[in-house]
């Protein structure tokens, strides 16, 4: 085993150590049940570890992360992880966080050929598409980077808003809120994009399930 691999198991051990030192019940508690109130829908990027950035303990935060923090209506993964957060754990609260310098957007926005993630990447163009006019009016490359970062977590609150499982939940008058946020990786800072949907009346016509 390599001394990298060796290293994550000898911190492994201190961090379950300290644990248990600091409270004897910590894992007991863990094992018999999980009730998070929190549904982190966001990137893959290392420097973004979510239960860190928003001061959560284990087992208070549900996560999904992909790639750009993408929502697309046949990805099996991410549907079935919003389907169990809001049907069985009964989270109250689903969050969609980008962040700014996301390599995933910035890559959405070049005419290159980079493979497989060119498909997943698509779903980022379309937001590019949709908004041509705002990001062209945009003359420093960052700054546009990054208006496109907040627009795609504004379209993936959208599309978590489209699904049946949460207008089911609507539907049967289940407490449930969608949060657009972002992250900025040079101050280590949330920022609330100010969309909030709570429910149907909220979302178009055309994506209402129910009348």
């Amino acid at each position: 085993m390599s001394r990298l691999l060796d290293e994550c198991f000898a911190a492994n051990r201190q961090w379950a150590a300290a644990a248990v030192a600091k409270d004897p019940g910590y894992f007991k508690r863990l094992e018999a049940i999980q009730r998070p109130e929190l549904l982190w829908i966001g990137c893959s990027d290392s420097r973004l570890p979510p239960n860190e950035i928003i001061g959560r303990a284990s087992g208070e935060l549900f996560v999904h992360r992909n790639v750009a923090n993408v929502v697309e209506h046949t990805d099996v993964n991410c549907l079935s992880v919003l389907q169990y957060a809001v049907d069985v754990l009964q989270v109250k609260h689903v969050i969609v966080c980008g962040h700014y310098g996301c390599g995933g957007v910035r890559a959405a926005m070049q005419a290159q050929r980079l493979g497989l993630i060119d498909n997943w990447l698509r779903h980022i163009r379309d937001v590019h598409l949709w908004n041509r006019e705002e990001l062209s009016a945009i003359e420093d490359p960052d700054a546009r980077a990054n208006r496109l970062a907040e627009l795609n977590v504004e379209a993936q609150v959208a599309n978590v808003c489209h699904t049946t499982i949460v207008q089911d939940a609507w539907q049967r008058g289940q407490s449930l809120t969608v949060h657009a946020w972002i992250y900025a990786l040079g101050d280590g800072l949330i920022r609330d994009l100010g969309m909030v949907i709570s429910s149907p009346d909220q979302i178009p016509p055309e994506y209402r399930l129910f009348a």
